[in-house]
C-alpha cells in the first residue's frame, strides 16, 4: 500500500541522537556535571526536510509544564531541572519524540536541543470491555505503546492511538482492579495506517467478546439437530417453514439464506475492513451449551460455500469449552478446517472425549486475510448422533422406539435430548413474516418462549402454518391416507417431572366443525417406555377418544384478541415423578375426510 511504503521510508530519520523505537528519545552519554537549579531548553523543531514546524507542543514530562513553537519552529521552554529532565515533544501527525536533558547540555542555566519529527500518521484504535460486567464497554482504561504514547478509553471504552509510525508495537492497557493485557501488533498488520483491537479485561475473552461470565448463561442446544435455510430439498423435512436454526445465539456477522443459515465474516462496514487476521478466535460464529453423551458424541455439519475458491477457500472449526475447568479455554477439534464448493459437505467432529460433560460448542468462521476479505461459510445442519448421518438431508441414525415405528424418533434422541428449562411457552409470534421475510419473527421468538423456538419440530409429510394470528399449527395432508399410529408432524421436548411440575396443559383450537382433528400427547421415558395420555379434563365444544391413543376434537373459537375462547386439554404426568421424561404433540390424520385438519398452538404449560 502507497502509505505502507511512504512510512516505511521516512521510519529511519533520526536527528539529536534520537532513538526510534516506540517514541523517539535520547540522553546525554556523559555523567551529570554536577549543576542544580533549574536552566532553559530553547531549540528548533523540523521535520526530516529540515522546514521549521509551528504548534509543537514542547513539555517537561515530570510537571507538565509546556510553550508551543512558533512558525520558525522556535521554543523555549524555563524551568528545566538542569541534573536530568526530559522534553516531551508533540504534534499531530507526527510521531512522539522525548529527549532527555542533563547537566551537560547546559551552559550558563540555557541548553540548545534541536529535534527533527518523523511524520507519522499510523492509528491503532478499538474498543474494550470488561469482563467482570457481562462485557459491557470498560471507561478509564490507560491504553499505550510507551510511556509518552498513551490515551485513556472513553465512556463507550474506545480508544485512539495516533501519531504512529508504521512498525511493531506493544500496546498495553492497564487499570486498577484488573489485570494488565498486552497485545502485540505487527506492522504489516496496518491496513490504510490502521490497526483495529477488541479487547476483554477482568476475566480471558474466550470467544470474541464472551468471557467464562458470559458463557456461563449460554443459551442450551436441548436437541440433536438443527436446521436453517429456505430451501427445501426434502419437503417437508428441509422447508423454510421448519427450519429454526436462526433462533440459536450467533455472534458476528450472519444472514439467514436460502441455503443455510450462514457466517459471513465481519467486512460489511468500513472499520471492518481494517480488522486483523487472526486464525485463533473466531471472527463470526454460532454457540450454545450441550450436555455430550455416548448418544450424541460424533457432531456433524452439513455445509457449503459462497465466495470461496480451491485458492482462496473460507476458513472455519469447531471449538469446544469445559466451563468446568479451572483454567477453561477454546479447544479447537480436527484443527482450521477449509472449504471451498458449492455443493453441500458432511463435516464430523469426535465429541467423545467430553462424554459425561456440558461443554460450550461454537462452529465459526476465521478471517484470514486482512482488508476486503468476503467469505461466506453456509450451516444448513447441525447435528449430534453416535453415528455417521450418511447421506445428506436424511434423518438421524439410531434406534427405533418400539410402539413409535416410522415417528423418526431415536432411542439415542430421546436419551440425550436435555431438560426444557422453561416450562411456558406459546404459539403466537410477536413479529408476523413469510417465506421471504421471517427472520425477525423467528428471532422474536427467543424472547417470548414459543414452542417453535423450544421445542424441536419434526415434520414428517406435513410442513406447518407458522403465522395464523390466532397461533402456530401443524396440520395433516389433505386426501384420505388415513393413519392413526404414524403422524403427519409433531413437536416434542424433555421435562424434569416433579410435585407442582407435573400438570401439562395445552390450550388449542381446530378450524372446522365437521372434520375433527386427531392428535396425542405421548410421553417417553429414557428406557423408551411409550405412554399415550388421556386428558384428565378438557374443555373443547366437541372431544373423545379414538384409535390407538389418539383423541379427535373440534373447537372453533379462540384468538389471541380472546383467549379465552381457545379450549384446554389437560394431562396428569404425576405417575411420572422423578423421572426426566420426553413429550410429544402429534397430529394424525385420522380421518378420510379429504381435507387438511389442523391443530393450533396457542400455548403449553407445565406446573
Amino acid at each position: 500500500m502507497k502509505i505502507k511504503r511512504f512510512f516505511k521510508k521516512i521510519g529511519l530519520a533520526v536527528m539529536a541522537c534520537l532513538m526510534i523505537a516506540g517514541v523517539q528519545s535520547c540522553s546525554d552519554s556523559d555523567s551529570d556535571g554536577g549543576a542544580v537549579g533549574n536552566g532553559t531548553v530553547s531549540g528548533i523543531v523540523t521535520d526530516e526536510q529540515e522546514n521549521p514546524i509551528d504548534g509543537v507542543k514542547v513539555s517537561l514530562h515530570a510537571t507538565g509544564a509546556s510553550v508551543t513553537t512558533n512558525s520558525a519552529g522556535e521554543y523555549s521552554l524555563p524551568n528545566v531541572p538542569m541534573t536530568s529532565g526530559i522534553i516531551v515533544y508533540e504534534k499531530e501527525g507526527y510521531e512522539t519524540a522525548a529527549v532527555t536533558v542533563t547537566s551537560k547540555r547546559f551552559t550558563d542555566d540555557k541548553a540548545n536541543v534541536n529535534v527533527s519529527l518523523v511524520y507519522a500518521n499510523a492509528v491503532i484504535s478499538g474498543t474494550v470491555y470488561d469482563g467482570n460486567s457481562d462485557g459491557q464497554p470498560l471507561a478509564g482504561v490507560t491504553v499505550k505503546v510507551s510511556d509518552f504514547q498513551k490515551t485513556e478509553t472513553d465512556a463507550q471504552g474506545h480508544f485512539e492511538l495516533r501519531n504512529l509510525t508504521l512498525q511493531d508495537y506493544t500496546v498495553t492497557f492497564l487499570k486498577d482492579g484488573y489485570p494488565d493485557v498486552t497485545k502485540n501488533v505487527a506492522a504489516d498488520a496496518f491496513v490504510d495506517g490502521v490497526y483495529s483491537l477488541e479487547v476483554t479485561m477482568g476475566s480471558v475473552q474466550l470467544l470474541r467478546g464472551l468471557t467464562k461470565f458470559n458463557l456461563m448463561e449460554a443459551p442450551k442446544w436441548y436437541y440433536n439437530e438443527y436446521r436453517g435455510g429456505r430451501n427445501a430439498e426434502a419437503y417437508p423435512h428441509w422447508d423454510w417453514a421448519c427450519n429454526y436454526m436462526c433462533t440459536l445465539e450467533f455472534v458476528g456477522e450472519w444472514e439467514e439464506q436460502n441455503e443455510g443459515t450462514t457466517l459471513r465474516i465481519r467486512n460489511s462496514a468500513e472499520d471492518q475492513r481494517n480488522n486483523p487476521v487472526d486464525m485463533e478466535m473466531f471472527d463470526s460464529f454460532v454457540y450454545g451449551s450441550k450436555l455430550i453423551t455416548a448418544d450424541n458424541c460424533l457432531m456433524t455439519l452439513e455445509s457449503r460455500t459462497h465466495s470461496a475458491d480451491a485458492e482462496n477457500p473460507a476458513y472455519f472449526g469447531i471449538q469446544v469449552i469445559d466451563l468446568a475447568e479451572a483454567d477453561p479455554k477454546a479447544k479447537l477439534i480436527g484443527g482450521v478446517r477449509t472449504l471451498a464448493d458449492e455443493n453441500y459437505h458432511q463435516i464430523e467432529a469426535d465429541l467423545s472425549e467430553y462424554i459425561g460433560k456440558e461443554v460450550i460448542i461454537a462452529v465459526g468462521t476465521f478471517r484470514q486475510q486482512a482488508g476486503d476479505y468476503w467469505k461466506q461459510f453456509v450451516i444448513r445442519r447441525i447435528a449430534f448422533t453416535p453415528q455417521s448421518i450418511g447421506t445428506l438431508w436424511g434423518w438421524l441414525p439410531g434406534t427405533e422406539i418400539p410402539g413409535l415405528e416410522g415417528w423418526k424418533l431415536t432411542m439415542e434422541m430421546v436419551r440425550s435430548t436435555m431438560p426444557n428449562q422453561a416450562s411456558s411457552f406459546t404459539g403466537i409470534s410477536p413479529i408476523s413474516g413469510s417465506r421471504d421475510n421471517y427472520f425477525d419473527a423467528y428471532r422474536a421468538w427467543r424472547d417470548v418462549h414459543h414452542v417453535a423456538c423450544d421445542w424441536s419440530f419434526m415434520p414428517l409429510t406435513k410442513d406447518p402454518e407458522v403465522f395464523p394470528s390466532e397461533g402456530y399449527l401443524i396440520k395433516t395432508r389433505g386426501g384420505d391416507d388415513v393413519n392413526t399410529k404414524v403422524p403427519e408432524s409433531y413437536f416434542y421436548s424433555k421435562f424434569s417431572i416433579a410435585p407442582g411440575h407435573n400438570k401439562f396443559t395445552l390450550n388449542t383450537r381446530t378450524f372446522s366443525s365437521t372434520n375433527a382433528t386427531f392428535f396425542k400427547i405421548t410421553a417417553i421415558t429414557n428406557d423408551g417406555t411409550v405412554t399415550h395420555l388421556d386428558p384428565v379434563e378438557n374443555t373443547a365444544q366437541f372431544a373423545e377418544a379414538a384409535a390407538d391413543g389418539c383423541w379427535k376434537f373440534t373447537h372453533e373459537s379462540g384468538d389471541a384478541g380472546n383467549p379465552a375462547g381457545y379450549c384446554k386439554f389437560v394431562y396428569d404426568l404425576s405417575q411420572f415423578d422423578g423421572q426426566d421424561v420426553t413429550i410429544a404433540i402429534a397430529i394424525f390424520k385420522g380421518e378420510a375426510n379429504g381435507d387438511e385438519n389442523k391443530l393450533l398452538f396457542y400455548s403449553v404449560k407445565i406446573d
